[in-house]
């Protein structure tokens, strides 16, 4: 699986803070004491705009190039965002997939929730009902990152 990462940008502020914005995600504005405290809040801002934007059933933007520093989205959270995506991108609504998996609509509702921790399996298990598979690599760290 293919990291999840979106560019911000950090400027200072005129009262000793930082302030972040995402171009990717309009909605992220948040701030931090200094840089780290403002890339910290940044992520979960991020995760909590595609929280939303998955309750609203909204798309989520493919992450932009560009300039500014990067933020990888926490791994289960950008695995139930690309579950979420190749949902929309098949056609298939939620009660469907119900349907599919038999299982009620609360708990297809849990798969798209970040705050629910769903096993792999079941994100799995949505997937190849929408004839779609997870792969995921390991792959060393970037010495730049």
């Amino acid at each position: 699986m293919e990291t999840l990462a979106y560019r911000v940008h950090l400027m200072p502020d005129d009262n000793d803070t930082f302030l972040l914005t995402c171009d990717d995600l309009p909605e992220v504005t948040t701030f931090g004491e200094d840089r780290d405290d403002a890339l910290m809040r940044g992520r979960d801002a991020i995760s909590e705009a595609l929280a939303a934007r998955m309750a609203h059933r909204e798309d989520i933007p493919v992450p932009t190039g560009g300039s500014g520093d990067l933020i990888a989205v926490p791994t289960a959270d950008a695995l139930k965002a690309k579950v979420y995506q190749a949902l929309r991108e098949s056609g298939v609504r939620r009660a469907e997939l119900a349907r599919r998996l038999q299982q009620h609509p609360p708990q297809i509702d849990r798969l798209f929730d970040l705050k629910h921790a769903s096993k792999v399996e079941q994100l799995d298990a949505a997937l190849r009902a929408v004839g779609k598979r997870l792969v995921f690599e390991i792959e060393p760290l970037d010495e730049a990152a």
